[in-house]
């Protein structure tokens, strides 16, 4: 069931009267009115909890929230003021957008987006005052991509187009495109038919060595792959992820641009997360291999072990990023063979031991060779051979938390085992039941996985008939 939600005004009414009526001090009653709301189950998420401020003592009747008072200096002062006063208003207004999303939601309803995108078109042409405006877009529109309409979508497809000399406004523009289209389908769908996609690719190429811009642009190509609008029965991913890479040569912008930053453990994990993402078809797979990127990302990965975690030089977040890359061009059964010939199990379990205690790498881990097993009977015995089976089996005792964790390993123990009964055995020695065992009795979201390997590893398990065939509702 939803929550309420309540307006500013009406928490800072209760927050006033608890100061006046019960003489409380401010940071008293604030706490107070939050208390009392939320005991009401009503959904704070949007509501700037803080006391509203005034300019002086003898200004008290105009006490308002600072991210107001940021947003009536652009509206009062912006048309007068010189471009130097202009910058520091918009910059003033984007810092106190990016204090929380209840700061942006007010901005927002008090109209802060017109206001915003009235300055952005006055400041075409002039570096400054425009990256100021496109910064306060970009900080606005974060959380909140319902604020962009036709003239903002069209304004940002300009900036992009024209603005490819300077690489920090198109940066800027990138990351407004960026936040407009999470969670928000048709701005994708609009924005894509505007062209967004080959400014994208574009702007990697023409400016591949500007680490900041090509991370945003990587960011920005996979949320246009993103299917998570739920007010749609169903996006455009697929297509845009097609479009990116027939359309638009996005796997040979990504992988040589790749090549420009080689220590950039931020840009590397942007760039081997959108190669993931653009993996949609079989012979996208392949093209990842043929133009390098299998090659690329191995190294990647034999590098980050010779960097104890934690390491800035090779952070965890870009080890697990290169692994969800594996695992998605291993998609392709000749990819499999491809990342075995060429040592990617070793590999894999090296960096699964190195970083056993971070969840997500053991996730991507497991799920990497596990795709790799598949169908496989020869690549499953080059991952038990080097001890695949027995880090997976480590990556369960030490997150007996994670559901994703305990899946994954599930999964690989089953295809690893499926065509190959004789290494079942040696599984179950290592301690498989027990621990598949565990995961069956403690997540839910495990009880087919877990069933099946214990199943294919030969031990006793009760297999559910959910339906017989006979009219009647399903079991649970």
């Amino acid at each position: 069931m939803a929550k309420r939600r309540i307006a500013q005004e009406t928490f800072d009414s209760v927050v006033k009267e608890n100061m006046d009526e019960f003489d409380m001090e401010p940071e008293e009653a604030l706490r107070e009115a939050v208390q009392q709301f939320e005991s009401q189950g009503v959904d704070l998420g949007n509501i700037v909890k803080a006391i509203p401020s005034a300019e002086s003592d003898e200004a008290k009747q105009d006490q308002t929230h600072d991210v107001l008072k940021a947003l009536e200096s652009l509206q009062l002062g912006a048309a007068a003021s010189c471009a130097e006063g202009l910058c520091a208003d918009l910059k003033h207004l984007s810092e106190q957008c990016k204090l929380g999303f209840a700061q942006r939601h007010l901005a927002a309803q008090k109209g802060a987006y017109p206001a915003i995108l009235g300055r952005c078109e006055r400041a075409r042409g002039e570096p400054g005052p425009l990256l100021a405006a496109l910064s306060a877009l970009s900080a606005l529109t974060d959380g909140q991509p319902d604020l962009l309409d036709a003239e903002g979508r069209d304004f940002l497809s300009g900036v992009l187009r024209e603005g490819g000399a300077d690489p920090a406004v198109t940066c800027m523009a990138v990351r407004a495109v960026r936040h407009c289209c999470v969670k928000h389908e048709q701005n994708r769908q609009d924005l894509v038919k505007a062209g967004v996609l080959a400014l994208l690719t574009g702007a990697i190429a023409r400016h591949a060595r500007h680490a900041e811009l090509v991370k945003e642009c990587c960011a920005a190509l996979r949320v246009m792959t993103f299917d998570d609008d739920v007010r749609v029965p169903f996006g455009h991913a697929h297509e845009h992820a097609k479009m990116i890479v027939l359309e638009h040569n996005g796997l040979k912008v990504i992988i040589e641009a790749a090549k420009a930053h080689p220590e950039n453990a931020s840009v590397l994990s942007e760039l081997c997360g959108t190669l993931s993402r653009l993996a949609v078809r079989n012979e996208f797979c392949q093209d990842i291999v043929d133009l390098g990127g299998l090659k690329f990302m191995l190294a990647l990965l034999a590098d980050s072990l010779d960097h104890q975690p934690p390491s800035k030089i090779f952070p965890q977040d870009l080890v697990r990023q290169v692994l969800s890359a594996l695992r998605a061009i291993a998609g392709n059964d000749d990819v499999k063979d491809a990342v075995i010939n060429a040592g990617g199990a070793q590999l894999i379990v090296l960096a699964m031991n190195r970083h056993v205690g971070n969840p997500q790498v053991c996730e991507q881990g497991s799920a990497a060779m596990c795709v790799l097993a598949l169908r496989k009977p020869n690549n499953s015995k080059v991952i038990m051979e080097c001890g695949g089976a027995l880090v997976a089996l480590q990556a369960m005792k030490a997150h007996p938390g994670e559901v994703s964790v305990q899946k994954q390993c599930c999964m690989l123990l089953r295809n690893l085992v499926c065509r190959t009964q004789s290494f079942s055995q040696p599984i179950l020695e290592m301690g498989a039941e027990a621990l598949i065992t565990r995961a069956l009795a403690t997540h839910r979201d495990c009880d087919d996985v877990a069933r099946a390997a214990l199943r294919d590893l030969g031990c006793k398990v009760e297999l559910r008939e959910l339906w017989t065939g006979k009219k009647g509702s399903l079991t649970n």
